[in-house]
């Protein structure tokens, strides 16, 4: 049974990656937090069918016992869930295990980034190098959107509607959602198309899905995920924001943005792709936050 949990594990990774469009940095996760799982599987000698709330909260005390933070078990939680619940979807097994729940943590809000440090974020380069031409469009972009890198990764040119100024996107679960540009946002990405691609291209051939990307790297090949993360971070330092700040933050300050400028929460959650409504309703916190500090700066008597 050990093998055939194994064995399980390694097909349903499959389909994360096939069926539900998981992006590579997910599946490391998921890999990862299911491996973990067969090892404590393997150590208990407990096979999948023996699974119940007690095995679980079994599995739950030595995730405490190593120390781990409540938020990364719940994650490793969450992840063997998820297998858990689709091999009930396949008709493998039906387990009670599916239900455990983790440790509460408590909720935090998101981080968003400063509009004088966005300003500086999206200030043109100075250079006329195809990079950073190209790191103008995709950071404009990251912002006019709220796109996850995994997202802008897998941007193809067929995606980009200009003359309607439109961007489609493949989301979690290959779900399209459809987002407008700004004009600058596609200012700067057509001098990018125009101007910088094709000098990034260069004699490279680029074959199959590659052909289609929108964003390049230096070696002539689509940026992966792990690439922009790269190339965010140098723009940080290039600029002088916190090396902490992350692409998410640019995410999260797209939302509270247009939740402070008076945007109604459905059209901000179908703007993220969000698929429930409370997982939107976390940046109304942070918009009520701009609203009370705009009242202490502003009010007569704040």
């Amino acid at each position: 049974m050990e093998q055939d949990a194994a064995s399980l594990v390694e097909s349903y990774l499959l389909s994360l990656k096939a069926e539900r469009n998981f992006s590579p940095h997910s599946l490391r996760a998921y890999t990862g937090d299911l491996h973990l799982f067969l090892d404590w599987l393997n150590t208990e000698a407990c096979a999948l069918s023996d699974l119940d709330s007690r095995a679980m909260r079994s599995y739950l005390a030595q995730l405490l016992e190593h120390g781990y933070s409540k938020t990364t078990i719940n994650r490793r939680l969450s992840a063997v869930r998820s297998f858990l619940r689709w091999l009930s979807e396949q008709g493998i097994l039906d387990s009670a295990a599916a239900s455990t729940k983790g440790p509460k943590t408590p909720q935090r809000l998101p981080r968003v980034v400063s509009a004088a440090d966005i300003t500086k974020l999206l200030q043109p380069s100075i250079t006329h190098e195809p990079a950073d031409i190209r790191d103008d469009a995709l950071f404009e972009l990251m912002y006019a959107t709220g796109a996850r890198i995994s997202e802008l990764a897998a941007l193809r040119l067929q995606d980009i509607d200009a003359p309607e100024q439109l961007v489609h996107f493949w989301g979690k679960g290959n779900k399209e959602r459809i987002v407008p540009l700004y004009s600058l946002a596609l200012g700067k990405l057509e001098r990018y198309l125009t101007q910088a691609r094709p000098r990034l291209i260069k004699a490279h051939k680029l074959r199959g899905e590659d052909a289609g990307r929108v964003f390049i790297g230096k070696s002539g090949k689509p940026l992966s995920a792990d690439s922009i993360r790269v190339a965010f971070k140098r723009r940080l330092a290039l600029v002088g924001i916190d090396s902490s700040v992350t692409p998410h933050d640019i995410r999260h300050s797209f939302a509270t943005d247009l939740l402070a400028s008076g945007a109604d929460l459905r059209s901000v959650q179908a703007l993220l792709g969000h698929e429930h409504l409370t997982t939107t309703q976390i940046y109304t916190h942070l918009s009520i936050g701009h609203l009370q500090e705009l009242t202490k700066r502003a009010h007569p008597r704040g």
